[in-house]
């Protein structure tokens, strides 16, 4: 379909699974940039709300919190579903004072100084996650690899013990890239019952890790109710892990897509990487869209928006918006500059940001000095979620450096400095 075929009846496809699973949403959202930039939904499945598609009005909507507020949800939810339980109690889900209070709490966690102490564990879960998948030549990239480097990274900022990680790890690959949603929901309800029992447990004995610190966490003078803490510990572990998990996918297939780029980055890494991981972000966009309550009237794009009125920002088209970004319909691994809005803007800004990019780069940095050649070896298959963007399978045959890939580990870390 062509984009001068659409008419507003196409723009409810954007709330239907099938669209990002089969179909192909970007000339959709290119056409309601030109034509329906602010457009309103009317009920059904969903609440009313407002779709914004251009980088201008999403940006308006991040980085006003006064204006638009998080506390009664930021992702879409079918009517049927009712509030979603973490309104107003999460970090993500909360307006200030809350969450100053718990951005507060967890920003220690992701300064400078604890990223740098992070550093060698870092290169260590990447090298054995890429070496494993060296080895075993044919893989499922999304779960064999990109799923594996994250949740290590955030088992350890959660302080949860060595004996506890490989139930954790399976529980989150499972509510990740399972194939049912029923598997994925029972492995999600695995992990709120160990965060349940590990909360418990910090109370009684603090340590020095994210959990703890939230565990003994005092808001308004009492501690935050033990649901509260599992949620937030719940959303760290799917925030920290799930967006790296469909960055790192999406990026190795536009990078396979495009091997001009992906030879640029092999020739000059420590040049190009910087620029390669912002625009991995910004191609991959793995938040589809982020909700917002408008808490008073206000104007966006020329329309009237009622207080009480949710807007949707699709993040993926406005990383597309050629306002902004020069050829944005193209992979660039040199694009500069590139302010795209992939991890948010304003008070919301992503407060692991910093930690994903150092991720990515890990695993990207392993995976030219490990491999060799790297192709498709299968169709991708691609989630049916309006809320995450990406891929659930990237079937790839990997063919070790240097014919065997023998290289030992010493040798790698040097050729890094």
């Amino acid at each position: 379909m062509t984009d001068h075929t659409y008419t507003v009846d196409d723009i409810g496809r954007l709330v239907d699974g099938e669209t990002y699973r089969h179909g192909n949403p970007f000339p959709l959202w290119r056409w309601m940039r030109e034509n329906e930039p602010v457009v309103r939904h009317e009920p059904g499945v969903f609440p009313a709300f407002w779709s914004l598609t251009r980088h201008d009005e999403v940006k308006q909507v991040l980085r006003d919190a006064e204006t638009f507020s998080s506390s009664s949800g930021i992702l879409l939810r079918p009517l049927a579903h009712g509030e979603d339980p973490g309104s107003d109690r999460t970090l993500a889900l909360s307006d200030a004072p809350r969450h100053q209070a718990l951005r507060g709490a967890a920003a220690g966690w992701f300064a400078p100084r604890n990223l740098r102490r992070l550093g060698d564990f870092l290169d260590s879960a990447a090298y054995a996650a890429v070496r494993s998948a060296v080895e075993a030549t044919r893989v499922d990239f999304v779960g064999d690899l990109a799923a594996k480097v994250p949740i290590e990274v955030v088992c350890s900022f959660l302080g949860i013990p060595d004996e506890d990680r490989p139930s954790v790890v399976e529980w989150s690959t499972e509510a990740f890239c399972a194939g049912t949603a029923e598997e994925r929901s029972i492995a999600h309800l695995e992990i709120l019952d160990y965060f349940g029992d590990l909360v418990e447990r910090r109370r009684a004995a603090p340590g020095d890790d994210l959990v703890s610190v939230l565990a003994t966490l005092t808001y308004q003078g009492a501690l935050l109710p033990l649901d509260d803490v599992v949620l937030n510990c719940d959303n760290l572990l799917v925030g920290g892990t799930e967006n790296v998990r469909l960055a790192m996918s999406g990026g190795m297939l536009a990078l396979l897509r495009r091997p001009d780029q992906l030879a640029l980055l092999r020739a000059d890494f420590d040049q190009v990487v910087n620029t390669a991981i912002d625009e991995i972000l910004r191609w991959t966009s793995s938040a589809t869209h982020i909700m917002r309550r408008a808490t008073r009237d206000v104007e966006l794009g020329g329309r009237r928006v009622r207080r009480g009125e949710l807007v949707v920002c699709w993040l993926s088209s406005a990383n597309r918006d050629p306002a902004h970004f020069t050829d944005a319909d193209v992979f660039d691994v040199r694009r500069s500059p590139n302010r795209h809005l992939a991890l948010g803007a304003g008070p919301h800004y992503c407060v692991g940001t910093q930690l994903a990019k150092l991720e990515i780069r890990a695993v990207l940095r392993e995976l030219l000095a490990q491999v060799g050649d790297i192709r498709l070896d299968g169709e991708p298959e691609y989630l049916d979620s309006i809320v995450v963007n990406g891929l659930r399978r990237l079937p790839l045959r990997l063919t070790p450096a240097g014919g065997d890939g023998s290289r030992p580990r010493s040798d790698l870390t040097a050729a890094r400095g």
